[in-house]
């Protein structure tokens, strides 16, 4: 079974940085590209940041380029999600997942708020 658990979120300032954290168990980690998501309330996950196997390349939606950095270290099982100057826009609840997503399991989430 797919479990997920991320970690990080918190409340910050527009401007600030945080750093979320997600470990996996229950597939081959290192064959998977892994996507870190944000979820606004009465909307569906919004994938925001790709890092395809073995950390050969990644991909960004246009509103977080230059500010979000997503990694992965395939000893650990883990992705990370460097997030710098941020804005209010960025308050959400951030998910990890592997791509593609396994029968719609998600882990619980971590909420990030950014104040104006």
């Amino acid at each position: 079974q797919v479990r997920i658990v991320e970690s990080g979120g918190g409340s910050v300032q527009a401007g600030g940085s945080l750093k979320l954290s997600c470990v996996v168990s229950g597939f081959e980690f290192s064959r998977y590209p892994m996507k870190w998501y944000r979820k606004y309330p009465d909307r569906d996950h919004e994938p925001v940041a790709t890092v395809f196997a073995f950390g050969l390349r990644t991909e960004y939606v246009n509103s977080v380029k230059g500010r979000f950095t997503i990694s992965r270290d395939d000893s650990r099982n883990m992705v990370y999600l460097q997030m710098n100057s941020l804005e209010f826009d960025d308050t959400a609840k951030y998910y990890c997942n592997r791509d593609p997503v396994y029968r719609n399991q998600w882990g619980q989430g971590t909420q990030v708020t950014v104040s104006s």
